[in-house]
């Protein structure tokens, strides 16, 4: 969903009509959709991965280096591709 700040910059730029402007603006935008998109595939990820091991029993949890209190916390942090680069 677009913040009024964001609509406020479409709309700044549709007056000045600049090539150069409407131009950086879509890269920047294209950008944030790609992060966006990003995001969303970590999450499924981990997503994906916590169904998987939730399931365990504690022990094999345990052996595997997870505790179930902290195990949603931990897949999440293992499937975040910004926190890696």
């Amino acid at each position: 969903m677009a913040s009024f700040a964001q609509l406020s910059d479409m709309e700044a730029l549709a007056q000045t009509g600049s090539a150069s402007d409407l131009s950086g603006w879509i890269k920047r935008l294209g950008r944030r959709i790609a992060a966006c998109a990003s995001t969303c595939a970590d999450y499924t990820a981990a997503a994906s991965a916590y169904e998987q091991l939730r399931g365990l029993s504690d022990a094999e949890l345990h052996r595997r280096g997870l505790a179930r209190d902290t195990l949603a916390r931990d897949v999440c942090a293992s499937c975040d591709r910004t926190a890696r680069g």
